[in-house]
């Protein structure tokens, strides 16, 4: 599969992808390694997401996860 969305790391380790020509916060750990075809997750703001035809697409909002220390 080759993934059609622009995406880069930071140094901080977390994961931006270009959606809609405009800059999205995907993640940091919860960002599937390597990206296939069909992946979901949800981000620490609740944001979630799928690769549906090469693309990452935003696909609705949630509650964000909760945090068990």
């Amino acid at each position: 599969m080759e993934l059609k969305s622009k995406i880069w790391m930071t140094g901080s380790l977390e994961w931006f992808a270009y959606i809609d020509d405009e800059e999205v916060y995907l993640g940091k750990r919860e960002v599937p390694a390597p990206l296939e075809e069909g992946d979901a997750w949800t981000n620490e703001l609740g944001h979630m997401f799928k690769i549906m035809d090469g693309y990452i697409v935003l696909v609705g909002k949630t509650d964000p996860p909760k945090k068990y220390w």
